[in-house]
């Protein structure tokens, strides 16, 4: 067999080869799934092939249509292309246009490839082009248009692609016999494999007879993996579910994640088979080259499985592997290099016996995501074309809106300073290499699988639809999201946003121990009519779990003795693979277990199952929001230069702004999407506020007078263009005209939040680069955490916490600090009543700092009204920022920026004996002693920090106490 040529096609410097490019030894070629015009135009392919080894590349009207719709890239050539009329005045087609369009990329990646073409002797160094997906079942036309493009691009390293279906068989024999390089795409099935390889051999030899040359003539044939196991994974868990046997669950798991590599290695098998004996030898005499077996949709679909797994199991001679660059960037990091594709092919073959012996048939699989296949790419070449077509008529709207920034002319300056760096340096290629050096070099590139998940939720549609389906026949009124910080804030944002969806369950979400917002969530939703959605990343949070006995107790109870497995049957679990709650879910038999991924953290879990699952299941549609969101995705490549790139451009203002004192972040949204400030609190703070640095997040602080804002301000405005608010734009506008710093970010409609998803999380990596910090970890969140544990045990072996003593008791109101804030208080009082005390405390605001009232009691709309008027209050009088957050919620939100971040904030927190407590099922403590041990480990954690603190403990009339305590604030301020 020939392999590909082992001329070095990269740097002559003496450097250690990454993984990609030890697969060249063992005679794999790596070739780039993704074309973008300026991956061309900026050198980034260039230096892929010089990095990387990139061998060659790969495009759709799918890859097309994400390149066209994320960027601006090609707006003016698709101008250009409609100005042009012919001598009837007839304007081109949006077919015409994209064609050109698709063929100047082609020749010009082409053209840069042309080096490894020339050095590997032709082996190496194509683009696929392929012909329109709606000839898929059309032999003729298939034909008719692989001709017309051939000629057109005009390139000896062009491949035009052609499906592997029954029609295309016949088509791929004559285009061989013509000269044509083929590219046979959409193979799944081995039947299928067999048939087109068949083709390829009978062209060549129909070319032979006729006396034609056939040594330069190339193809591959692309065989897709991953999709094999998304649908034979389903069926399998289908037959889980539906057996109690464990034995037959034991058979049914172990083929998980092994149907697809057995699959392409019995390929592997009969490829070896097809390229051999006398009638190959007799082709090869005359120079033929073997057909190479390409495998693509390398990606991993499924969070519990290695990222890349189907790189890593399909490593052997002759074979082609087409990753897209989120693969390529974790080959390049940690793939592990060895010959895989011909070890344990009995192992193989036995896996793909064992699936017919549980009732699973492979051809049925197979046809199922070979039309599931054709599908997708026509339905992405109708959208692109539509789309082209749609701009002749009407304006189309940006898909992705870049921020507007008004700035003074210094800080404008050192804002585009910051982003020519990010340009000069490279540093979003960095960004997307898992590179951690561009952060603080510790474990930055282990939590970067937000960047290509978007791409993995896409491939997963028809699960989602299937849950939103399972959702709306299952009779359920509501879906109960029992979680905390990341796993709740964006299903709150969702929820609120896009509200009640007929047809389908109401999200209620639980998100705080207080057991007086614990019973009033239990009276919102109807116990036998529920769906509980326990969300999790480490399984181990205090408070989903304790969550989740309570309701699985309360849900026991209501349907009757007897019910355990009914009971089960109404959660479903989001968590990391392997977790403590995966366990519980899988041995408690629940509905559903959805994984999370690994190398996400929770406020990067937006648009990961934490995110989508809960969306699919309240009846957004899943695909037009994941659609969405990849369009920002691919405006925020590696490739798009600083200045066009949404995520740098944002981040850089955030993080420049920030090291220059402007780090009092204040959010401004749309009343119909006011939610988002909720989830870009915890981002934002979270992610960056430790070591002494990081942005505070202000939300929900109404606008002022500019007189009443000092200079650490900067305003961020996101506004919904489709429901504006006039009295906010006037508001912002008279912030501008007094030179306060505001970025503008447009939102064309709801199902654009996935955007700012994307765009808030790339900017606050960015941002976390500027200000030198690791905007990944929460060590002070854990701080907390630790402090909150050490109390709820002692309460399990003690029965009590640790008692207390107020440093200040007056009018129904315990005032409670640590020494160090108690002495200061008593010493700086004028006065002995509780107004002199708070007065006290509040003199201790200078400029640039900020004041946040953290209130550990119910979260309803009564005691938010109160304290917005005590915050507001402070703001107006003090002149500085002022924040607000419920406990425990903020605890894994803003509640890192307050310990770790500058130690410019002065808290107020506020507890509250609870007039009614809730058991926590199984254990010796209640939910208000656990709330009440986080909010005394939450205090020890600032006190230990240094940090300017009072409690302020009202009694159980928590109406009447926050009336005092607002007196008293009254006379503070006064």
């Amino acid at each position: 067999m020939t392999t590909p040529a082992q001329t070095t096609i990269g740097s002559t410097v003496a450097e250690k080869e990454n993984s990609l490019k030890e697969l060249y030894k063992l005679g794999q070629s790596v070739w780039l799934d993704y074309i973008r015009r300026d991956l061309i135009t900026t050198g980034e392919l260039a230096r892929m092939i010089e990095r990387d080894g990139l061998a060659g590349m790969t495009s759709n009207p799918s890859i097309f249509e994400k390149a066209i719709s994320g960027s601006t890239l090609y707006a003016d050539f698709i101008a250009q292309q409609e100005s042009q009329v012919d001598e009837n005045q007839n304007a081109p087609s949006p077919v015409q246009i994209f064609e050109a369009l698709a063929v100047r990329d082609i020749q010009d990646a082409a053209d840069v490839l042309r080096v490894v073409y020339d050095r590997t002797n032709g082996r190496d160094g194509f683009v696929s082009m392929e012909v329109s997906p709606l000839l898929a079942h059309d032999t003729n036309g298939t034909i008719a248009e692989a001709r017309r493009l051939w000629k057109e691009v005009g390139r000896p390293n062009v491949m035009i692609k052609v499906p592997g279906t029954i029609e295309g068989a016949p088509a791929i024999r004559q285009l061989t016999s013509e000269g044509l390089n083929i590219n046979i795409t959409l193979l799944f099935a081995q039947e299928a494999y067999e048939r087109v390889a068949e083709a390829f051999i009978a062209g060549l030899e129909s070319r032979v007879s006729n006396g034609g040359d056939i040594s330069r003539i190339q193809s591959v044939a692309s065989f897709f993996v991953s999709r094999i196991d998304t649908l034979a994974d389903k069926l399998l868990g289908e037959k889980i579910k539906s057996t109690s046997n464990a034995e037959e669950q034991g058979r049914l798991k172990a083929l998980q994640g092994k149907v697809a590599i057995a699959n392409a290695k019995m390929a592997y098998e009969m490829y070896k088979g097809m390229f051999s004996g006398p009638r190959w030898e007799a082709l090869k005499s005359r120079g033929g080259q073997t057909q190479r077996l390409l495998w693509a949709s390398t990606s991993t679909k499924n969070p519990a499985y290695r990222d890349v797994l189907y790189v890593e199991e399909l490593i052997g001679p002759d074979t082609v592997d087409t990753m897209p660059p989120a693969t390529i960037e974790a080959f390049r990091d940690h793939g592990n290099v060895a010959n895989t594709i011909e070890s344990d092919v009995a192992g193989a073959k036995k896996t793909l016996e064992d699936l017919e012996r549980v009732g699973i048939s492979l051809q049925q699989v197979t046809q199922q995501v070979l039309d599931e296949g054709v599908k997708l790419f026509a339905d992405a070449f109708d959208q692109l074309i539509g789309a082209i077509g749609k701009s002749r008529t009407e304006p189309v709207p940006p898909h992705v809106h870049h921020q507007v920034s008004s700035l003074e002319p210094e800080l404008d300056g050192t804002v585009k300073s910051a982003v020519d760096d990010w340009a000069v340096s490279g540093k979003a290629r960095k960004l997307w290499a898992h590179d951690k050096s561009l952060w603080t070099g510790a474990d930055e590139d282990k939590w970067l699988g937000w960047l290509d998940v978007v791409a993995k939720q896409r491939e997963q549609i028809a699960h989602f639809k299937s849950l939103a389906d399972e959702a709306r026949k299952g009779g359920y009124t509501q879906a109960l999201l029992l979680g905390m910080g990341g796993s709740s804030l964006c299903v709150e944002v969702m929820k609120l946003t896009f509200g009640k969806i007929q047809g389908f369950p109401e999200v209620v979400v639980l998100d705080s121990t207080d057991p007086a917002e614990v019973a009033a969530t239990e009276k919102k939703i109807d116990l036998k009519k529920t769906v509980f959605i326990v969300s999790s990343k480490s399984g181990t949070t205090l408070e989903p779990n304790i969550f989740q006995q309570y309701f699985y107790e309360r849900v026991k109870q209501a349907l009757g003795p007897g019910s355990e497995k009914e009971a089960a049957k109404r959660f479903v679990a989001i968590t990391d693979p392997g977790s403590q709650l995966e366990q519980v879910a899988k041995s408690e038999g629940f509905l559903h277990v959805e994984s999370g991924v690994p190398s996400i953290g929770g406020r990067y879990s937006a648009l990961s199952n934490f995110g989508v699952v809960p969306a699919a299941i309240q009846g957004i549609d899943v695909e037009r929001f994941l659609n969405h969101a990849n369009e920002m995705v691919h405006a925020c490549e590696a490739s798009v230069t600083g200045d066009q790139n949404p995520g740098v451009q944002l981040g850089a203002v955030l993080g420049t702004l920030g090291k220059r004192g402007r780090d009092k972040v204040t959010l401004i949204t749309s009343p119909a999407i006011g939610d988002l400030g909720a989830w870009l609190e915890q981002l934002l703070a979270e992610s960056t506020g430790k070591q002494g640095k990081g942005l505070i997040p202000v939300d929900r602080e109404e606008i002022g007078d500019p007189a009443v804002y000092g200079n650490d301000r900067i305003f961020v405005y996101v506004r919904l263009e489709s429901a504006p608010s006039a009295a906010q734009d006037a508001a912002v506008e008279k912030l501008e005209k007094a030179g306060q710093p505001v970025v503008r970010i447009p939102v064309n409609d709801v199902y654009d939040l996935g955007q700012e998803f994307f765009r808030w999380e790339f900017a606050t990596a960015v941002a976390g680069s500027i200000l030198g910090i690791n905007p990944f970890d929460q060590p002070d969140v854990e701080a907390s955490k630790i402090e909150t544990r050490k109390l709820t045990t002692e309460y399990e072996q003690k029965g009590a916490l640790p008692e207390e003593k107020a440093f200040f008791e007056a009018e129904g109101v315990k005032l409670f600090a640590d020494e160090r804030n108690a002495g200061e208080l008593q010493r700086s009082a004028t006065g002995k009543s509780l107004g002199d005390v708070l007065r006290a405390h509040l003199n201790r605001l200078n400029g640039g700092d900020y004041f946040a009232v953290l209130a550990y009691l119910e979260m309803n709309s009564a005691n938010e009204k109160a304290l917005q008027v005590i915050r507001h209050e402070v703001r107006n009088a003090k002149k500085v920022a002022t924040c607000l957050g419920f406990g425990p919620r903020f605890l894994h939100s803003t509640g890192q920026a307050y310990k770790g971040g500058p130690n410019s904030g002065v808290f107020l927190q506020i507890t509250c004996d609870d007039a009614a407590d809730v058991a926590v099922p199984g254990r010796k403590y209640t939910f208000g002693v656990v709330k009440a041990a986080q909010a005394r480990g939450d205090f020890q954690v600032l006190a230990s920090r240094g940090r300017r603190a009072v409690r302020v403990h009202l009694g159980k009339d928590v109406t009447q106490g926050l009336a005092a305590l607002s007196a008293a604030m009254q006379q503070a301020l006064g």
